[in-house]
């Protein structure tokens, strides 16, 4: 349980740290949220553990939140534009 009390804190310091183009991308994030909250159903997990997984399964899901949110306004922009005109962020 220690191991992974060190592993979960250690990957919410990391992803807090890294810059976005460091950061998992949306479907490395998504991955691994489905991993927790498989874990999360299996009984055998304790209430500690639990609680650790839910902390870093929330980060996650903020950060696949936030990601879809940038991912949408970028295609609304790009409906705006007249057809032809370039991206003006190239």
């Amino acid at each position: 349980m220690r191991e992974l009390e060190g592993l979960t804190l250690l990957v919410n310091s990391m992803l807090k740290k890294m810059s976005e183009k460091d950061q998992p991308t949306f479907e490395e994030a998504l991955r691994k949220l489905e991993s927790i909250v498989k874990k999360l159903e299996d009984p055998e997990v304790t209430l500690e553990e639990s609680i650790q997984l839910y902390e870093e399964g929330m980060e996650l899901s903020k950060y696949c939140s936030e990601t879809l949110e940038k991912a949408e306004l970028r295609i609304e922009q790009i409906n705006k534009r007249p057809e032809g005109e370039p991206d003006p962020s190239e």
